[in-house]
């Protein structure tokens, strides 16, 4: 299945404060709803080359191309607050170190589980793949459910989260899959899909962000370092970072965790609970830093404008166009109160990691049933788009009806 640049904390999941920001939920919630829609998309032919990904070797980015970087700059967003009230529940560094981690983990299984699917041997395993990711994103969730608290059943919730770790782990030590030499082997960690890149890049920026929080202008000059680094890698002046692997390097060449750390920058410049600036002249700079990072891209062309070889421009085009939405609807929804209109997508914010494996869970459940109706059929120009929007709204509705329900995903 076709996953989309792409959590909650867009994956990780969004502590915020008592009051959440709207805007954050907002923001995260058209993230969402947009990357549910290229999603589908891409399985449709017949439309123009903006409604796709564009390829390795073009120097060109579609909107498509930006989905993912909106998601990186919301984990951004939430880290700040996240961490701020974590450290209020309890001030132990070791403790919020460890709960990093445990996200951290969470994201990469739940990566290599959708990376997978489709490497799944039956003939090796006793059940195919769509039915063992199904049954894997079904155990994850029994983990990652906000359970309500029971007087009656004070234990139950610990009772279902073991039985989710054990299934995740029982169905990991089952999974084979046969390699090109025709070998038996076990889950493929090369590619840990959307969700295990989130999981790195919060990683690399919790590693710069947390031992350094106190300082003003940190999250700015480790952006800036970040963005210099992605310069000097994708100009081949250094060749470390396609030679060491994320999983020890989680930085890469810098694109992704740049990325993240400026929505770091704007949760602080706009969101801080350092109030001096008005929020008229925080708005300002937020607009004005986001046209400064639009015009930097621009003089970083000559280095190429890929979201595959993560170039410096799609990382500066992505966040200048990620800032400067993201402080309209902050101006929009929190200074001016007028958040109706997202009435589906923040919903499908608030709970962005159950929104986020929703078209999966579908996926994977219509194709272990053996039902592939939508698969043949509206798959060419806009009966496409017509039958991707109306998916997209079915999405949108289980996110909204789901979480009315107190059904509800958190790292």
């Amino acid at each position: 299945m076709n996953t989309a640049a792409t959590l909650q904390s867009s994956l990780p999941a969004i502590e915020t404060k008592p009051s959440r920001v709207v805007s954050v939920d907002v923001f995260r919630g058209l993230t969402m709803a947009v990357m549910i829609f290229v999603n589908e998309l891409s399985s449709v032919r017949g439309l123009p080359w903006w409604t796709y990904h564009a390829h390795a070797m073009e120097d060109r980015m579609t909107y498509v191309d930006m989905v993912f970087p909106f998601f990186l700059f919301a984990v951004g967003l939430s880290l700040p607050i996240s961490v701020e009230r974590r450290l209020k529940r309890d001030p132990s560094l070791p403790g919020l170190w460890l709960h990093v981690v445990l996200r951290v983990i969470g994201l990469i299984a739940l990566g290599l589980i959708l990376a997978n699917a489709d490497k799944a041997d039956p003939s090796r395993m006793a059940i195919g793949g769509n039915l063992w990711a199904l049954l894997g994103l079904v155990s994850a969730m029994l983990y990652l459910h906000v359970y309500p608290r029971s007087e009656r059943f004070p234990t139950y919730s610990i009772v279902l989260r073991a039985i989710g770790v054990v299934g995740v782990l029982i169905l990991f030590g089952i999974f084979r899959r046969t390699t090109s030499a025709g070998q038996a082997a076990w889950i493929d960690p090369s590619y840990p899909e959307i969700l295990g890149l989130i999981g790195f890049s919060y990683l690399a920026a919790a590693i710069l962000y947390i031992p350094t929080r106190r300082w003003k202008w940190s999250s700015l000059l480790w952006f800036v370092l970040l963005l210099a680094f992605c310069i000097v890698s994708t100009a081949k002046l250094i060749p470390v970072p396609g030679r060491i692997p994320i999983y020890i390097w989680p930085f890469d060449n810098g694109a992704m965790a740049s990325i993240l750390m400026a929505g770091v920058v704007t949760s602080q410049l706009l969101l801080g609970t350092d109030r001096r600036l008005m929020p008229q002249k925080a708005i300002a700079r937020a607009l004005g830093l986001g046209a400064l990072i639009l015009i930097a891209g621009w003089i970083c062309v000559p280095l190429g404008i890929s979201k595959i070889r993560a170039t410096p421009t799609w990382s500066l085009w992505s966040i200048g166009a990620a800032m400067l939405l993201f402080t309209f609807l902050y101006w929009l929804c929190d200074l001016k109160g007028r958040n109706k209109w997202a009435i589906l997508v923040r919903p499908a914010g608030s709970n962005a990691l159950l929104t986020y494996l929703l078209p999966d869970l579908s996926y994977f459940l219509f194709a272990t049933a053996g039902i592939t109706y939508l698969d043949t059929h509206f798959s060419f120009g806009w009966p496409g788009v017509i039958k991707t929007l109306a998916f997209t709204l079915l999405m949108l509705v289980l996110a909204f009806l789901l979480t009315k329900a107190r059904v509800r995903l958190q790292l």
